[in-house]
């Protein structure tokens, strides 16, 4: 609850209510939807004269209609069978045992189940849920159940069997299909396929606990599979990169290792790397030996990651090496790095003292400026920092020019969580922010005029 006060306390009161009314979701389409679906359920059935079946088709609709999915006539396909699963069954529970009130199973003087009544249509139902099993259409068990129920529950004893199941299939076919009608439909939108989109990762596409919402999952694969130019531009490996977000349709190759490399997730493949020589190499791995530093040695082999390293000392490296060593997309070797082997990227961890006096050391050497390196605080290990040291060359603005000419495209628009850095800038990665701002410009609204295609 929010409370008014006078002075500091009123505006920090006021900022916190901006904060959280701005915060709020918007109405997204699938509520529209959802309403209109039941609208056309009541239009219906009023028409008809049947208000339980405007209930019944309206409840259907709110639970049928849903986001972006892969297959739609599929998931069509399969409610209408669990339907017919759960409609024989009633259909025949009905005709066999009669239920219905003023029955063995129906005590007509106190509207009750008999305890014969419940046994068997609980023992029936056990029979439709084992149904949906035996013909793989385990995901429309529901369907089956409800409209099941629907019937052997709600039939009276004076009813036409045959009729009423009919009648109770033709309200649940209806909710379906009023579903499907209004998930089908879209506002008229341009499509905007000459654009590359590119987003990072961490604080933009994921939220900060590092998970792929829902919403961006699903809207992102849409667009992609509607045909949207998207990829990923991000600090970390193909490995790393492919256990986050696996879930997406990527298609066009993704930029990783900070712009070091270009990678192709579906041929898993190394498209292009801006490599460290092995002579250049050599320098930097003296400067920190000296120092006592370990290095992660980070190289591409026959379009494998081979990162040689040569002790582990702290607990952070040792806890790196425990946890990664295990992917198929990383290969840990145990040596110094061999000659001639050119190198993706240095990676070190440390204290954060000790990072912090080897980076101004390493700056102040003449070479340094041969080569693009990074120095910043660990989220995952308080107390303990990292060093990057890449080629000078190595920085996702140039990899995303070589990915432009590569894909022929002359026009890109990048989001990111840095100020100043990015086309469009990202402060709320927990909110979706990436994908609603992405789906604008991929494809805006147009009411009166032909979008691209």
């Amino acid at each position: 609850m929010i409370h008014w006060e006078s002075g500091e306390g009123k505006l920090g009161n006021l900022k916190e209510f901006h904060n959280w009314f701005y915060h709020l979701p918007g109405v997204g389409l699938r509520i529209i939807r959802s309403l209109f679906a039941v609208l056309f359920c009541f239009v219906i059935f009023s028409f008809l004269g049947n208000q339980e079946g405007a209930f019944i088709s309206s409840l259907v609709a709110l639970q049928c209609v849903g986001p972006y999915t892969e297959n739609r006539w599929k998931l069509i396909k399969e409610r209408f069978a669990g339907t017919g699963i759960g409609a024989i069954w009633g259909f025949l529970v009905v005709q066999i045992f009669c239920l219905g009130k003023g029955t063995l199973f129906f005590q007509a003087e106190s509207h009750g189940w008999t305890i014969w009544g419940i046994l068997i249509i609980v023992s029936i139902l056990g029979v439709v849920l084992y149904s949906t099993v035996a013909v793989n259409l385990k995901n429309m068990s529901y369907y089956s159940c409800m409209v099941y129920l629907s019937i052997v529950v709600t039939i009276a004893a004076e009813k036409n069997a045959f009729l009423f199941t009919a009648g109770r299939v033709l309200e649940i076919v209806v909710g379906i299909l009023m579903a499907m009608i209004c998930s089908f439909l879209y506002l008229p939108r341009a499509k905007n396929k000459d654009i590359l989109f590119v987003s990072g990762i961490d604080d933009t596409l994921l939220t900060r606990d590092e998970k792929l919402p829902p919403y961006s999952r699903v809207e992102l694969n849409r667009m992609i599979d509607d045909g949207a130019k998207f990829t990923l531009s991000t600090l970390r490996t193909p490995a790393s990169l492919i256990e986050s977000v696996s879930e997406l349709h990527l298609t066009l190759p993704v930029i990783v290792m900070d712009g070091a490399a270009l990678y192709n997730i579906n041929e898993k493949s190394y498209l292009l790397t801006y490599m460290i020589s092995y002579k250049s190499s050599e320098r930097i791995i003296e400067f920190l030996e000296k120092r006592n530093l370990n290095l992660f040695i980070n190289v591409v082999i026959d379009d494998l990651l081979v990162i040689y390293y040569d002790k582990l000392s702290n607990e952070a490296e040792l806890d790196i090496f425990k946890r990664l060593k295990k992917s198929p997309y990383r290969n840990y070797v145990n040596r110094r790095l061999p000659e001639n082997e050119n190198v993706v990227y240095f990676m070190l961890i440390h204290e954060k003292e000790n990072i912090a006096n080897a980076y101004q050391e390493l700056m102040k050497e003449e070479w340094i400026s041969e080569y693009k390196v990074l120095t910043y605080d660990s989220d995952e290990y308080p107390g303990y920092a990292y060093i990057k040291i890449y080629n000078k060359e190595a920085t996702r603005e140039n990899m995303l020019r070589n990915l432009k000419a590569m894909l022929d495209f002359d026009k890109s628009v990048t989001f990111g969580s840095i100020p100043g850095k990015y086309d469009v800038l990202i402060e709320d990665s927990d909110h979706n922010t990436m994908v609603k701002k992405m789906k604008k410009v991929y494809e805006p609204i147009r009411l009166f005029s032909r979008g691209k295609s």
